[in-house]
């Protein structure tokens, strides 16, 4: 899956404004498609899922990101076979510094060269939660909505590419629709519904005429 800002800034916690700024300043940029004037969007891959949620991690844990960019340019100068440290290292802190667990455990690298060990982020955690967030994003969601007085189901994806939803119903077929909210897709899927009825009785008279 393909990932854009909003649904980002979902999963992250992070604001528009703040993903929009780490992509600006080459912090962490979208691997898939990148900004590229009024009207394109950006498109993460999981893989910048796991570095945007290290990176939160860490400043969550009191660590600046002059200090995480730091420890990251020290990583790529010394570690140069590994292209993404924040998706492929193991990381800690105490807040201070940023310690890297290498594949030696009687080697950690202090990034930052001070501070006292205290914290560890779990890189395998936070995949695993980001695979169980993204699996509940996929799932559909089933709704019933009425229309002139009848009861019809209809089903919602969420569209984590263009963003916002798309929903269907699946006693119409053909019948769908889109919203940038739930509650805008299901109102859109009314009118949808409406319209698709209003062809389906034009085709009836049509055809007792004939």
């Amino acid at each position: 899956m393909n990932f854009n800002t909003k649904a980002v800034s979902r999963f992250m916690g992070l604001s528009i404004r703040q993903i929009d700024y780490w992509d600006r300043t080459h912090f962490i940029k979208p691997s898939i498609s990148e900004a590229s004037g009024y009207g394109s969007v950006r498109l993460y891959s999981f893989n910048d899922l796991i570095q945007l949620k290290v990176a939160k991690t860490l400043m969550d844990k009191g660590v600046s990101l002059q200090k995480i960019r730091k420890a990251i340019n020290y990583l790529k100068k010394n570690m140069s076979e590994i292209e993404k440290p924040l998706a492929e290292l193991r990381f800690l802190t105490d807040g201070e510094t940023i310690f890297v667990l290498t594949k030696d455990k009687k080697i950690i690298i202090d990034t930052l060269r001070n501070g006292q060990l205290v914290f560890s982020i779990a890189l395998g955690k936070i995949i695993e939660e980001l695979k169980g967030e993204v699996l509940t994003l996929q799932k559909e969601k089933k709704y019933k909505v009425i229309v002139k007085g009848k009861e019809y189901p209809v089903i919602l994806y969420p569209d984590t590419e263009d963003g916002g939803y798309w929903i269907e119903c699946p006693t119409l077929p053909g019948c769908a629709s889109q919203g940038d909210t739930i509650e805008e897709a299901l109102e859109m899927i009314k009118d949808a519904i409406k319209g698709h009825l209003e062809v389906l009785e034009e085709e009836k008279k049509v055809r007792k005429v004939s």
